[in-house]
């Protein structure tokens, strides 16, 4: 079936599911064997969405290194592509991948594999908004920072000496944009699994859909 946007590409950033490397913010809630399994079982639900719809091309951005057979399995469940992350830090990665992936696309977007709010009509919404020239999408996060961004051209200024994992990365992200003359999109806001209260919210929205 053809993509219903075929020249774009959503793009997910995925750990290793690594027990103590993974979701380490919930270890007081969690064994470090649970923070892994809720880690895997966060990455199926996101890469299900991803391909629930014919979007657009997906790809799995995947760190450290292709060793865990998770990603190599993840490839043959799903239509996805598999990409190492390179870079020093978050930010470099992020460019990294953003740049590649406009080489051979119009509209990218890029998204961690841990908020379960984003819906399938957030990821259309976003693709629209990506089709005028100079916009950036962003997905609003309750504790200050994105879960996702779409750009339609290399911005590094928007990932450069941005101090990751704090309330203050939207705002700079978009002070930057103001000053670059872009154009802004904001999808409704959203959350994503990091502290104890978040996993509760999680759980209790599991149980709601049963």
């Amino acid at each position: 079936m053809p993509y219903k946007h075929p020249d774009s590409v959503l793009m997910i950033f995925c750990k290793a599911p690594i027990a103590g490397k993974v979701k380490t913010r919930l270890t007081t809630k969690l064994t470090a064997e649970q923070a892994m399994q809720l880690h895997i079982e966060l990455t199926h639900k996101t890469i299900k969405l991803a391909t629930l719809n014919n979007l657009c091309t997906v790809q799995v951005w995947y760190t450290p290194s292709i060793d865990s057979s998770f990603f190599t399995e993840l490839a043959q469940a799903y239509p996805i592509a598999l990409y190492q992350q390179k870079g020093e830090d978050l930010g470099a990665r992020m460019n990294n991948a953003f740049c590649l992936a406009l080489k051979s696309h119009k509209r990218a977007m890029l998204i961690g594999c841990d908020c379960p709010s984003l819906t399938g009509q957030d990821l259309e919404e976003a693709l629209n908004a990506l089709s005028q020239k100079g916009c950036c999408v962003l997905g609003p996060a309750e504790d200050g920072g994105y879960v996702l961004i779409g750009l339609n051209q290399p911005h590094p200024e928007l990932f450069d000496n941005m101090p990751w994992g704090t309330e203050r990365v939207l705002e700079i992200t978009c002070n930057r944009i103001k000053q670059n003359n872009l154009y802004y999109h904001a999808l409704s806001q959203q959350w994503d699994i990091d502290t104890p209260r978040d996993l509760s919210r999680y759980l209790a929205l599991n149980m709601k859909e049963l």
